[in-house]
């Protein structure tokens, strides 16, 4: 993986862009939900698409939800669904972007909003 796996609480993980290959690892680790925070083609072409990670964590018998928000971290509104994301799939979570920082951008402020987020 681009960037390692970085636990905010332990349910929920964050990481950088994460391609299909590294799902069996990801399954072997526990997780039970994949949620991608990246919009297809952010940098071009190139990064694995959103379908393909899907694909792939869908035949490990994993959950996968796609919320692709800007860069910037986003609107209050994706942070609200990104909440309603973390309480509803199965844990414990791993949400993916370019590094993270959006994922983790998404979750602070939700938590921020009062949002209930699992520890």
């Amino acid at each position: 993986m681009t960037h390692p796996v970085r636990w905010l609480t332990e349910k929920i993980a964050i990481a950088g862009q994460i391609s299909p290959e590294h799902l069996s690892t990801l399954h072997e680790m526990g997780f039970k939900t994949i949620i991608c925070n990246r919009p297809d083609d952010e940098y071009g072409p190139g990064q694995p698409s959103a379908e393909s990670i899907r694909a792939q964590t869908e035949s490990l018998g994993m959950t996968f939800a796609h919320l692709p928000v800007s860069g910037d971290g986003g609107t209050a509104r994706d942070a609200q669904e990104m909440g309603k994301l973390l309480v509803s799939l199965p844990q414990p979570i791993l949400a993916y972007c370019y590094s993270g920082g959006r994922c983790m951008a998404l979750i602070g402020n939700a938590a921020r909003m009062g949002l209930p987020i699992p520890a």
